[in-house]
């Protein structure tokens, strides 16, 4: 894989933070007051900011032990949004570095919902447009046939989306701003519910919350508090994909600050639901994209030195049950030869580093190379 350039990649950090800085100060009115208070054990930074009548708004910021959120608290006053020099890095990354931006719909979406509040109410942008912001985490070129998406996928932990105590305006309102068509899909389980959301042109948007419980609440939508009236579609699997997020920037506009899943849980989680599709055209389309995309990060992040991260999480996958094994055994099975005969052994010798034997992940060593094993009875 290309390398980006060591430049770009410092342009890019420097982009991400202020592109973060920029958000931070224009979300808070700086004649509101930070303080914290304690949910569940935790403390929490909120803006109160007064009332015309005499009362406040409060409004929640993010947890204190976050030292970039409570640096900028410290801070704020400093704070000043630089738009024009913003769009210039942005505009440097995308004509010199080569490095991918959104549809340009795709990109109006997400950055109405990170100005309307989405991201920091610690929500994360999952699928290909998260995919999107890897190259430049990386500081390699992915391929751009895996990049190609005509909808956005947005998720939350149901956890979270309760405990923030605030919420999103209304997220059509927010939606018909970018495109005044975007309507109501009324959940097939309960239309007094909606998960998603579409557009005259037939974009979609929809918001996700994990299923941890029983497979038989897949089917029902979530109420999300958090989310100006939108609920969730509960997902197996995602509360791997979504834990411990990080922080991107997306290269539209003067660069929209985003949180996206770590590269190591995006690939181990397309490897499962590649393996889970359904096997009409769509569901065999959409298993070869994950595949591509898993591989591509895999092996991104070994050439990157990153091989223990990786292993980190598959084991923590595997580690998880039967239903997780099998779907991560298919998934290899299905990834292209070529891409299996470097990640294997890599990910085999990166977890004798971590002190764990692979055959207890169904990988055998022969030769220097490593192959998936049938699990051992």
């Amino acid at each position: 894989m290309q390398q980006i350039p060591h430049t770009y990649q410092t342009l890019y950090s420097e982009l991400a933070q202020r592109s973060l800085d920029a958000s931070f100060s224009t979300e808070f009115n700086v004649g509101g007051r930070f303080v914290t208070a304690e949910v569940k054990g935790r403390r929490y930074w909120y803006l109160d900011l007064p009332n015309p009548d005499g009362g406040k708004t409060r409004t929640y910021v993010g947890p204190v032990d976050d030292p970039e959120i409570t640096r900028r608290v410290e801070n704020f006053k400093d704070l000043k949004a630089d738009i024009k020099e913003r769009r210039k890095l942005v505009s440097t990354l995308i004509r010199e570095a080569y490095l991918p931006r959104p549809e340009r719909k795709t990109g109006d979406i997400v950055q109405a919902l990170a100005e309307a509040g989405f991201f920091r109410l610690r929500g994360v942008l999952v699928g290909t447009v998260a995919y999107q912001c890897y190259p430049a985490i990386l500081g390699v070129r992915l391929p751009s046939t895996s990049m190609v998406t005509g909808d956005a996928d947005f998720a939350q932990f149901h956890s979270i989306s309760t405990a923030v105590d605030d919420r999103m305006p209304p997220v059509l309102d927010t939606l018909r701003k970018v495109d005044p068509t975007f309507r109501e899909i009324p959940h097939q389980a309960d239309g007094r519910f909606t998960t998603q959301y579409s557009s005259r042109s037939g974009y979609k948007v929809e918001f996700l919350t994990p299923n941890t419980g029983s497979a038989d609440y897949e089917g029902r939508p979530t109420t999300m508090p958090a989310l100006g009236g939108a609920s969730a579609q509960p997902l197996r699997f995602l509360d791997f994909l979504i834990y411990e997020p990080i922080r991107a920037v997306l290269l539209h506009g003067a660069g929209v600050p985003v949180n996206v899943p770590s590269p190591e849980r995006y690939a181990i989680h397309k490897l499962i639901v590649a393996s889970r599709r359904r096997t009409d055209s769509d569901g065999t389309a959409k298993s070869r994209k994950d595949r591509m995309q898993a591989a591509t990060i895999m092996e991104a992040m070994i050439e990157q030195r990153q091989s223990e991260d990786l292993a980190d999480a598959f084991m923590e996958a595997y580690d998880r049950g039967p239903a997780w094994k099998d779907a991560i055994r298919k998934g290899l099975s299905q990834v292209d030869d070529d891409a299996r005969e470097t990640v294997l052994p890599t990910l085999a010798r990166a977890i004798r580093k971590l002190e764990r034997d692979p055959s207890e992940f169904d990988l055998e060593e022969r030769g220097g190379r490593a192959e998936t094993i049938g699990p051992r009875e």
